[in-house]
């Protein structure tokens, strides 16, 4: 614990919300002596996470840069350090036609990695390359110990883990055995026992689908390619021309699904009387997505979750112009297939598998043979407290729940956790995605961006208390602005 006068702020997790919200706390702070903030990221650099650590030339972002900012404030952040970086000359298929860029998704690492490097070099940001292994509560603290280093006893501590690996559908684990099955595709390497010529099936038909297909073909893949969802729904693109966001989802609440789902539907009419396409409404969705959110109760929250997830998916989580050629290409030479199916069987034959899938819809299950099958089906996001022992200890201790939309950990407005019995941990944060099953719309930026700074101003509020008084921060003296919950700061 740190002494009066002092304090330690623990992150675990350091991808880019982790990575954000000491960013943002240290850079808050005037006073960054009297707290030590210290960051436990197993990975090399801080900030890149699972999304931005890839070594792959085709993973490249899926917005536009000049929508990816460390910094809510400067929103072309990013943007300018591309033009600085000289990536035009070292990826000249980063820009569009247009002049767009959408680069390589490492290079957004390095963008965040070259903010926080200050930080670590004056030692306001500590980095321990070690993974936590437990998180016990000790007196108005926590104790967090990690692989082969001393323990810290922390004031606070923020929740930023990254999501769950993918689960295996209960249909291929007869396949397990299979030195081609590629059970979780973002782990590096992965795709390297994938031959040029091989017949593939991939199982999930979203970003995963696309970045997979897309890493093939540049690795010179030239086989057959049968990608299959429950709806058959494919990722899209981006407009040709951007569109200002359309439709107003919040000035009169909306208590219940069915009523929203007939209003955007309603909007995206009336957007194509206008000449517009429905990316313009998604967008407004997106963007007043918390407060939409905010007004529906558990109970509609969970069948939005469960029902419109997949087409809000495709639509929301678009593919950059580059991987989306890959697949035009792929789908209009024969090479590519998208259906709507299930796999029924699997069973290993000879070198290759033997697959059985039932087609939506359809009557007789359809037989292929592959020779490789990679699933795309994302993050097991019902798993997370089981991810990793500390959670699932803290879940166990009645310090941390699940959310009861089934799409991360349980916390309040002010993004803290939820235990058992309701009980608020006014110490202990969920920052990033894992807190979506109460924000809403928080799984790209810029929402990542604004709730990374939220949960630092809401640790400046429990700082300012034990550290003279409340003028070390500024957020307030006492923290104010961060007394607000997130929804009310989004309005102002």
């Amino acid at each position: 614990m740190g002494k009066f006068g002092s304090a330690i702020v623990a992150i675990i997790g350091g991808g880019f919300s982790g990575a954000a919200v000491a960013l943002h706390l240290a850079r808050g702070l005037t006073e960054g002596k009297d707290v030590r903030i210290v960051v436990f990221e197993p990975r090399e650099r801080l900030g890149a996470g699972l999304a931005y650590d890839t070594t792959e030339p085709a993973h490249r972002i899926n917005v536009p840069a000049y929508r990816m900012s460390l910094y809510p404030d400067d929103p072309e952040s990013f943007a300018n350090y591309i033009a600085r970086s000289g990536t035009r000359a070292d990826d000249p298929a980063a820009y569009t036609a247009e002049g767009i860029p959408f680069p390589r998704r490492s290079v957004f690492g390095d963008y965040v990695a070259a903010e926080i490097a200050p930080l670590l070099s004056s030692g306001a940001i500590e980095h321990r390359r070690k993974r936590v292994t437990d998180v016990k509560r000790t007196g108005e603290g926590w104790m967090i110990l990690a692989e082969d280093v001393e323990a810290v006893v922390a004031d606070v501590v923020v929740l930023a883990v990254s999501h769950p690996a993918p689960s295996l559908p209960k249909a291929l684990r007869p396949l397990l055995a299979h030195p081609k099955l590629v059970a979780d595709p973002t782990k590096a390497n992965a795709l390297d026992i994938v031959a040029p010529t091989d017949r593939i099936l991939v199982v999930g038909n979203g970003l995963t689908s696309a970045d997979v297909i897309a890493a093939l073909d540049e690795r010179g893949h030239h086989g057959p390619v049968i990608s299959i969802s429950r709806r058959g729904l494919r990722s899209r693109g981006h407009p040709k021309v951007a569109e200002d966001p359309f439709g107003d989802f919040v000035s009169e609440p909306i208590p219940r699904a069915s009523e929203l789902f007939r209003h955007i539907r309603r909007t995206l009419r009336l957007a194509g009387e206008q000449g517009l396409t429905w990316h313009p409404v998604i967008d407004a969705v997106r963007a007043q997505g918390q407060e939409i959110w905010q007004a529906l109760p558990i109970v509609e929250r969970r069948r939005i979750a469960r029902l419109a997830r997949a087409h809000w998916d495709v639509h929301r989580f678009r593919i950059a112009p580059q991987v989306e050629g890959v697949l035009n290409r792929a789908v209009e030479c024969g090479r590519l297939e998208i259906l709507a199916a299930s796999v029924l069987s699997a069973a290993i034959e000879g070198e290759g598998t033997a697959i059985e899938l039932k087609a939506r819809g359809g009557d007789a299950p359809r037989r292929v043979a592959v020779d490789a099958v990679v699933v795309t089906t994302g993050p097991a996001h019902t798993q997370i407290l089981r991810s990793q022992p500390f959670l699932a200890a803290l879940e166990e201790a009645g310090v941390l729940t699940a959310c009861e939309t089934g799409l991360g950990i349980a916390c309040d407005l002010h993004s803290r956790a939820v235990g058992a019995g309701g009980n608020v941990e006014r110490s202990l944060f969920i920052a990033g995605p894992l807190a979506r099953g109460t924000f809403g719309e928080l799984m790209g930026l810029p929402q990542v961006t604004e709730h990374a700074v939220f949960v630092a101003e809401q640790i400046a509020t429990l700082l300012s208390v034990k550290l003279k008084g409340g003028k070390n921060s500024r957020y307030g003296a006492r923290g104010e602005a961060a007394e607000r919950p997130f929804a009310s700061l989004l309005r102002g």
